[in-house]
């Protein structure tokens, strides 16, 4: 998820209604989504307004550097217990917004600081809008802290992990829209199956595109999510990298992962027409993330030598462009199609079938892994609080006077 974001002071009044909070909290963390949720219809625009903070916490607690790793990984543990109604959010709250160093930026201090507001929001959501923002949190805390664990300058072993890596961290949020905007249509719920089809693919089109614009920022706190196996084939060794070192390899490879983030974003549009006509401010919320993922990979593949992120961002005139002729055609799939094609004109291209294939693939892995290790979690459970009653029961010291259990 983009963390593109103004790096200005924030501190809201404590007075003002939780939701009017997450409205004024949003374009200070993301510039982003403080375009596109706007566009929903207003009862989906506060579920998905919740969930983006959700995500957005669990992503600070992650990227703290003065958290050790085992600590991170119990107090997503427990962020995702608080986002399922199962704990408190104000004790999590306080101990994580009191370990936040300088490093962490202050709107996603604020956002920590009142964790209980977003939660109170979310909670108050009706059952399957919380039963799909709870899933999406469960995983990407999950699977986001396993990768964290294992980032290096060398990279991911296969383009495999690649998948993974962007199933946990934005595959999951496709998912998740996928069911919020179910809900909220019983229209859009008929054409469930296909969208779920494509929503992983969608979700990692847009990923890969932040990878891919972010890379040199990334390798800057020790992190590259590209995939050595691609490298290696061009003559590239991924831990040697450097911006002042450009490597013909490296353009070649960047070429291929450029094809496989455009095929994803031509999923991405299918995922968009299947919304019906009748939902326009659903549309726009896909097409304005869609159109400029596909304006920021023709900024790269036009510039393989960019040393900055910066260098490959979209201008303010193209989003305006963006946001104009998606808004005039935003219900005619014909003239979507036709914008598309023009925008992406010259982009290399891989099988969209192939890589949505691919993304399923890496979802279905994971979503096996997180079922196996729940039960190994709840295994272990049973077997200390087995052991806890054994002891109570050769223990007498330990049981009440009635010999039950103290």
């Amino acid at each position: 998820m983009s963390r593109a974001m103004p790096r200005d002071t924030f501190q809201a009044e404590s007075s003002i209604p939780d939701e009017a909070y997450q409205e004024r909290i949003l374009p200070h963390v993301s510039r982003t989504f403080a375009l596109t949720i706007p566009q929903l219809p207003p009862p989906l625009r506060s579920a998905v307004t919740s969930a983006y903070l959700l995500c957005r916490i669990a992503d600070t607690v992650e990227d703290e550097p003065a958290i050790p790793p085992a600590h991170t990984h119990a107090y997503l543990q427990r962020f995702a217990a608080v986002v399922a109604g199962a704990e408190p959010a104000a004790a999590l709250s306080r101990e994580v917004g009191a370990r936040l160093s300088e490093r962490t930026l202050p709107a996603e201090r604020d956002l920590v600081i009142n964790m209980e507001r977003v939660v109170r929001t979310t909670l108050a959501l009706s059952a399957p809008q919380r039963a799909a923002i709870q899933r999406c949190i469960e995983l990407m805390c999950y699977g986001m802290h396993h990768f964290q664990q294992t980032a290096s300058l060398a990279g991911l072993a296969r383009a495999s992990d690649l998948d993974s890596y962007c199933y946990y961290v934005a595959g999951v949020v496709g998912e998740m829209l996928t069911e919020l905007f179910c809900a909220h249509s019983p229209l859009i719920a008929e054409r469930r199956l296909g969208l779920r089809e494509h929503a992983v693919s969608f979700g990692q089109g847009l990923q890969m595109t932040n990878i891919l614009k972010d890379i040199w920022e990334d390798r800057s706190r020790g992190a590259c999510w590209l995939p050595q196996e691609l490298f290696q084939r061009h003559g590239v060794d991924l831990a040697q990298l450097a911006p002042e070192h450009y490597h013909d390899g490296f353009g070649r490879a960047y070429e291929e992962l450029i094809a496989v983030a455009h095929a994803h974003l031509r999923n991405a549009l299918e995922f968009t027409l299947l919304i019906p006509s009748i939902e326009p401010g659903i549309r726009r919320f896909c097409l304005w993330a869609v159109g400029l993922a596909v304006l920021t990979l023709q900024r790269i593949h036009a510039r393989p030598r960019f040393t900055a992120g910066a260098e490959v961002k979209v201008s303010h005139a193209q989003v305006a462009l963006v946001r104009l002729l998606t808004g005039v055609s935003v219900r005619s799939d014909s003239t979507l199609r036709r914008l598309f094609d023009r925008a992406a004109a010259g982009l290399p291209l891989a099988v969209p079938a192939d890589v949505r294939r691919a993304s399923r693939v890496a979802a279905q892995a994971a979503q096996q892994l997180r079922e196996t290790t729940s039960r190994e979690s709840a295994r272990e459970s049973f077997a200390r609080e087995f052991a806890r009653a054994r002891l109570s029961d050769l223990d007498p010291s330990r049981s009440g006077t009635d010999g039950s259990p103290a």
